[in-house]
């Protein structure tokens, strides 16, 4: 992907509409526009910030069914996570595989009762299984996760899900989608909606966020995939909409590995909120959360209030032989979910709010598609596209995304290879490290990742900044706040030297991201 030749292509298109504009650039829009491209229609992405800067970047980098949903009675909502669980996993496994979670019992009643729930989520899984829940001792349980609270432990029940690292599957998904055509943009804003004679939505007017200059693109169909500024967006074709989301946020604390030594992760069903709790492996690290608190107003750098911090550390606590303090978080990160309204329902009560995806077609013709789930994003996008075509009078073509290799499709890639999650692309890094001693230097010794790395996500995967590089491209801020802070400099270099910018920009660049990684470190 490369940004210049993106914009150019937008230029050339002129007033010639295209098929399907899709305004967002996270999960939901990705997925549409994979969906949209295979199909051969002309399709267009544009994101005003960069790609998944939002809730697609901040997730528990977790592919699974959704245990909760089961026991709230969702039986239809656990299947189709499943079916798609299954589905990402064949058509990306250099980005999801398997993750065997114990939930630990202390209570007599526990194996029983969440080993019947787990024998039924195995029976829903059918054929896209993942491997098979049992019941073990406390033996075997600790054997599992030797750092587990060992006080009143009675075993436990493992099963199976899937792990993934979000943005990475987000970065191929769009070059899946520029590999069927799709022009896709980061930095350029829907700043409005043109409108036909009859009232119809029928263009988007643009703005480059890089340059400044301002375009109008005609649409045969527009997408509104944009998460948790959902109402922004439909505001700008009906000022008076009413609010169709209500956010509500979670926050993930990241630990180093030795608090959870092993393979295995632990999932403890209910907490006192009501909410799981998850302590999960991830490139070297623990990430233990989430929290779900509803808030007001959706941001794109939300901020963890003290009482989620102090609630995610005194969970963990009562399940970690090991107990966290705030001077062992090398990293907060918080997402906002996009969570559904239902008429009448209580917003503060977010776990009665709807998890299922919801698509809207307002009075002007625009297309919204919001909530559902990572797991769950090209069924989501399937049904979006469906619509799309119907609304966009576009030729009828079935979709064909169920078998599509996703970009960097590889098997076998060793997990232990730091370089696994960019499967067929790790060659091409691989040989670019190869050019200079300097490129295939590690960024900081706390952290997997390569100089040549940056180059790469500059030259074919449109990283224009620092934070897009750190956060996103690799997940250095994510991992390790502190250390994402000592290597600005010299990411801003390397950015500075593909994208032709000068020391001020370097400056300013590192100053901005200084200012940004602080806000993912407790306050003391």
């Amino acid at each position: 992907m490369n940004r210049d030749k993106m914009l150019e292509a937008v230029r050339a298109r002129g007033a010639e509409p295209w098929d399907v504009v899709v305004i967002g650039g996270g999960a939901t829009g990705a997925g549409v526009a994979v969906d949209a491209a295979t199909r051969g229609y002309v399709t267009l992405l544009v994101e005003r910030e960069d790609f998944g800067k939002g809730t697609s970047s901040r997730s528990t980098k977790l592919v699974h069914g959704g245990v909760r949903y089961l026991e709230q009675g969702n039986v239809s909502l656990v299947m189709e996570a499943l079916k798609e669980r299954g589905l990402l996993r064949q058509n990306a496994p250099h980005l999801v595989h398997d993750l065997e979670f114990v939930v630990p019992n202390y209570s007599w009643w526990e194996a029983p009762f969440y080993g019947i729930g787990m024998k039924i989520y195995d029976l829903l899984a059918v054929k896209y299984s993942f491997g098979r829940s049992k019941i073990l001792s406390r033996e075997e349980t600790l054997k599992r996760l030797p750092t587990i609270e060992q006080e009143g432990l009675r075993g436990g029940v493992v099963y199976h899900d899937g792990q993934f690292d979000d943005t990475r599957l987000l970065t191929h998904l769009l070059m899946t989608a520029a590999d069927h055509g799709a022009t896709v943009l980061n930095y350029c804003a829907a700043v409005g909606l043109e409108r036909d004679s009859d009232g119809f939505v029928n263009g988007v007017a643009l703005e480059d966020r890089e340059t400044g200059e301002c375009f109008t693109v005609q649409a045969k169909c527009v997408v509104n995939a944009t998460g948790i500024f959902t109402d922004e967006v439909r505001r700008m074709a009906e000022p008076g909409a009413e609010a169709m989301v209500s956010p509500s946020q979670g926050i993930h604390l990241v630990l180093e590995k030795s608090f959870l030594r092993g393979n295995n992760a632990i999932m403890v069903p209910r907490t006192s909120d009501g909410r799981v709790m998850f302590a999960i492996p991830w490139h070297g690290h623990t990430v233990v959360g989430t929290t779900d608190t509803p808030i007001e107003a959706p941001s794109y750098e939300p901020k963890p209030l003290e009482e989620e911090i102090e609630f995610v550390l005194g969970t963990a606590a009562e399940y970690l032989s090991r107990k966290p303090s705030r001077e062992d978080v090398l990293s907060i990160y918080v997402g906002i979910r996009p969570l559904v309204k239902a008429a009448g329902s209580d917003a503060s009560k977010t776990s009665a709010l709807s998890r299922d995806h919801t698509i809207h077609i307002d009075g002007s013709g625009l297309l919204t598609i919001v909530g559902g789930k990572w797991t769950t994003y090209r069924h989501m996008a399937e049904d979006t596209v469906n619509h799309a075509a119907t609304l966009g009078k576009l030729p009828d073509v079935a979709c064909k995304t169920a078998e599509l290799k996703i970009h960097g499709w590889r098997e076998g890639v060793p997990e232990e290879d730091d370089l696994s999650v960019y499967g067929a692309d790790a060659d091409a890094i691989r040989a670019l490290a190869g050019i200079s001693p300097a490129l295939a230097e590690r960024l900081h010794p706390a952290l997997p990742y390569l100089a040549a790395e940056i180059v790469w996500a500059a030259r074919e995967e449109m990283s224009r900044t620092v934070d897009d590089a750190l956060s996103r491209r690799t997940r250095a801020l994510l991992l390790n706040a502190r250390a994402a802070m000592e290597i600005a400099p010299k990411v801003a270099a390397l950015l500075a030297r593909e994208t032709g910018r000068d020391e001020v920009w370097q400056r300013e660049q590192v100053a901005a991201f200084t200012t940004l990684a602080k806000q993912y470190l407790p306050r003391a």
